[in-house]
């Protein structure tokens, strides 16, 4: 453990601490953001009456919507004089959502990413290939501080140029690579399709750290077998310090959120009651020591489950369950709600597909069609047609099964699917265009 003090803190401590934290937080974003006193005024709460951490059901959330609206300094809790650092998201839905940190604020996320890296076993002895894209992007920033306050050595390649990420693997002897999991797929198939001479055994490569996209635990496995390494998952969002919130540990059963520093609950995502441990529902955070950019009970949308498990890692924090899709991007079709990663996991289950798929959403008249492309291996899309056709069929019988859906199963050839240096495009919603 990074910071075995806090790591494996009995739970009825760690309780008490994130309640003093909490009334520090809320106060703070009370008194210094009139956003929040404006929105506490109206619901008629006050950080006075914050006595357990059952109240903080009384607070108002803290939607994306709010952060936009208040583009882009206005839910910032101090000068912008005390600000070293702004991250923001894309802003290709309406303006970028801004957070700020200070010097402490910058040291927690460098702390938290850490202690990430020291639960998948990584230590100052590593090499550490940081392909996450450096910018206003957290992914980039975040991983390189963590790894440098590790004390590992940190090679800040950024995203892309893959035939050169491949020749720093030999020449650098890069032991962890971190990046996104479907740009660890790209990986995987430029070594297999432009460089099959490459052999990723020959180089020292054993760790992966991916986030910043929901992937399934067939992604995982299949991850590992082509790369040859252990994949963990790093979960964390801008709006609350970027990758660091959570993590895996060497159990990979769940992620162990950092809770001296993000107070999470899980909510009904319909009705915003806050619902027991072992529920899934839509996950809020709260940061308890964000000086910048207090966030206080922020909507996620990330779709996930708290629970306690005594986990073999030692770890006592609780763990959230890994993450299966955001509630803004399920889809419904016909009346069925369905997550990308429940077509993945059919998809990655039939022999002969690649783990590149693409989910196109349409609709036909009043009637929602989907048609669901993935591509095969070679070996499959040279077979006779009647093979393609009970292959295809396959996949649409456990749609209809499984998921309740009626869909297309269009099967292409290898490198047909578009591929993303960064988050991968997993679906096309043309009812939004």
């Amino acid at each position: 453990m990074f910071n075995k003090e806090i790591e494996s803190m009995p739970e009825k401590k760690m309780k008490e601490l994130q309640l003093e934290r909490l009334k520090w937080s809320v106060n703070h974003a009370y008194t210094n953001v009139p956003f929040y006193k404006k929105k506490f005024d109206a619901a008629g709460f006050h950080p006075d009456q914050l006595k357990s951490l059952d109240d903080m059901k009384r607070v108002p959330f803290l939607t994306k919507q709010d952060m936009r609206d208040n583009y882009p300094y206005g839910l910032f809790a101090v000068p912008l004089s005390k600000v070293v650092r702004v991250h923001a998201s894309s802003g290709t839905t309406g303006n970028a959502t801004v957070v700020g940190y200070t010097k402490s604020d910058v040291n927690v996320f460098a702390e938290v990413v850490a202690r990430c890296l020291a639960a998948y076993g990584v230590s100052e002895n590593d090499v550490i290939q940081n392909a996450y894209g450096y910018g206003l992007f957290t992914g980039g920033l975040g991983l390189h501080y963590g790894s440098e306050k590790l004390g590992a050595l940190t090679v800040p390649i950024s995203g892309g140029n893959t035939p050169r990420q491949l020749m720093l693997f030999k020449d650098f002897g890069t032991t962890v690579l971190c990046s996104t999991p479907s740009y660890a797929l790209n990986v995987a198939d430029y070594i297999e399709t432009k460089m099959p001479d490459f052999k990723i055994e020959s180089t020292k490569l054993r760790v992966g750290v991916f986030g910043a996209e929901p992937w399934s635990e067939a992604m995982r496995a299949e991850i590992e077998k082509r790369l040859k390494i252990d994949a963990y998952d790093i979960y964390g969002l801008s709006e609350v310090i970027g990758p660091g919130v959570s993590c895996e540990c060497s159990a990979k059963s769940g992620l162990h959120v950092h809770e001296d520093h993000f107070y999470v609950e899980i909510i009904d995502p319909d009705t915003g009651e806050v619902l027991p441990e072992g529920t899934k529902g839509e996950i809020v955070y709260t940061s308890l020591t964000k000086e910048a950019f207090p966030g206080i009970r922020y909507r996620s949308r990330d779709i996930s489950m708290l629970y306690h498990d005594n986990c073999s890692c030692g770890r006592t924090l609780v763990k959230m369950e890994k993450v299966s899709g955001r509630s803004d991007d399920m889809l419904i079709i016909r009346g069925v709600n369905v997550f990308p990663s429940q077509v993945e996991t059919i998809l990655m289950e039939a022999e002969g597909t690649e783990p590149h798929y693409q989910i196109i959403v349409d609709r036909k008249g009043s009637m929602d069609d989907i048609e669901v492309m993935v591509e095969v291996n070679e070996k499959i899309f040279s077979d006779e047609l009647k093979v393609l056709n009970n292959l295809s069929k396959n996949i649409a019988d456990r749609f209809r099964s499984v998921l309740g859906i009626t869909a297309k199963v269009t099967l292409v050839e290898p490198q047909t699917i578009p591929r993303s240096e960064g988050k991968a495009v997993r679906v096309v919603d043309k009812r939004k265009i």
